[in-house]
């Protein structure tokens, strides 16, 4: 009997998993950047793949929990990102952590390394 592993990946904190913009390593007119000239950009932009829980910070709520209450309470409550899954992010490069997971290279970068957020609002924009 053959079971396959399912692996899920969780971002802890303020971290941002980033997949990078393949049409970064191209010049305008279609020519491929060697990788040393691509790493020495200071700004990389690339599609936001999932974002972590946030900040996190103690709940006040927590210590005044009566014990035989019955609605569970955590410890800490998270301060949510602005980054969200299919958000076009752009970030500081030197600060990102490259990863390569089940052979797709990716980016782990922190809440405070993101410089913009492009987030494609036609769908909001045509509800109203």
């Amino acid at each position: 009997m053959d079971v396959k592993t399912r692996r899920k990946i969780v971002l802890v904190g303020d971290k941002i998993l980033i997949a990078p913009d393949k049409n970064q390593e191209r010049t305008e007119h279609g020519l491929y950047l060697p990788p040393g000239v691509r790493d020495k950009e200071k700004v990389q932009g690339g599609i936001v793949v999932q974002a972590g829980p946030g900040y996190a910070i103690a709940n006040p709520n927590f210590i005044d929990q009566e014990p035989w209450s019955t609605s569970p309470r955590e410890p800490v409550k998270y301060i949510p990102l602005q980054a969200e899954p299919g958000d076009y992010a752009l970030f500081l490069r030197d600060q990102a952590v490259e990863i390569e997971y089940e052979g797709e290279k990716y980016f782990i970068i922190s809440n405070s390394s993101v410089l913009m957020l492009i987030r494609n609002t036609d769908f909001l924009d045509s509800a109203l």
